[in-house]
């Protein structure tokens, strides 16, 4: 028997351990292929609401942030592009030049989620994936655009959509919940909305704690 389970991946695409925790709940999700079958809706957060337009350069800001050194970074940095490639994503070995606001890509994200969950998902690897794997500018409509190109959605659309203010409340709105529900570090991984996995977990910790969950609901 298939247990359904709603599975809401709460994440910013400003985030490595979001790709990371994203890669390997797919790889999860693959290895319970008749066990479970997921409704996975992506889910808003903002690591940095205030970033301008400019974006900040990386090192800059992860020491201001963290109060981390280059070495550090470059250490973390070396880490997260092998659990990266392990979970599916190629970063950038040389890293990111800049840290970019991210609201942009939640609305197009938050209209792609409203027609099509698939649509959605490609987008959300898309836009990690220029972030992460190509630094782009995620800020930039016509990178933004390109992205939903390749993701198969109506470019003119989401033209029109970020001419405008479409769908920011919705956004904002989203944000808020789930920072009332005690959501404050990315990815969180909300199953059923009761059971919480956070980080960017491997395969197995997703796989385990999934079946666990759809034994308990069936």
């Amino acid at each position: 028997m298939t247990s359904q389970l709603k599975i809401d991946f709460v994440s910013d695409v400003a985030c490595p351990w979001c790709a990371v925790g994203l890669g390997s709940l797919e790889q999860a999700l693959a290895r319970l292929d008749g066990e479970v079958r997921a409704e996975l809706r992506f889910q808003p957060f903002e690591l940095n609401p205030q970033m301008p337009p400019g974006g900040q350069d990386v090192a800059e800001h992860l020491t201001q942030k963290y109060g981390s050194t280059p070495a550090q970074q470059a250490a973390l940095w070396s880490q997260l592009c092998q659990r990266a490639q392990a979970a599916g994503f190629a970063f950038r070995p040389e890293g990111r030049g800049r840290v970019w606001n991210t609201f942009d890509a939640h609305r197009l994200l938050h209209w792609a989620g409203e027609l099509d969950p698939a649509r959605q998902h490609a987008l959300k690897r898309v836009l990690l994936d220029a972030y992460f794997g190509q630094d782009r500018n995620v800020a930039d409509p016509e990178v933004l655009l390109d992205a939903v190109a390749r993701a198969g959605l109506d470019v003119e659309r989401a033209r029109a959509i970020l001419a405008g203010d479409e769908f920011a409340d919705e956004v904002r709105e989203r944000e808020s919940h789930f920072l009332s529900l005690g959501i404050h570090a990315v990815p969180s991984v909300i199953v059923n909305d009761r059971h919480l996995i956070q980080g960017g977990q491997p395969p197995e910790v997703f796989e385990q704690a999934l079946r666990q969950i759809a034994a308990g609901a069936a």
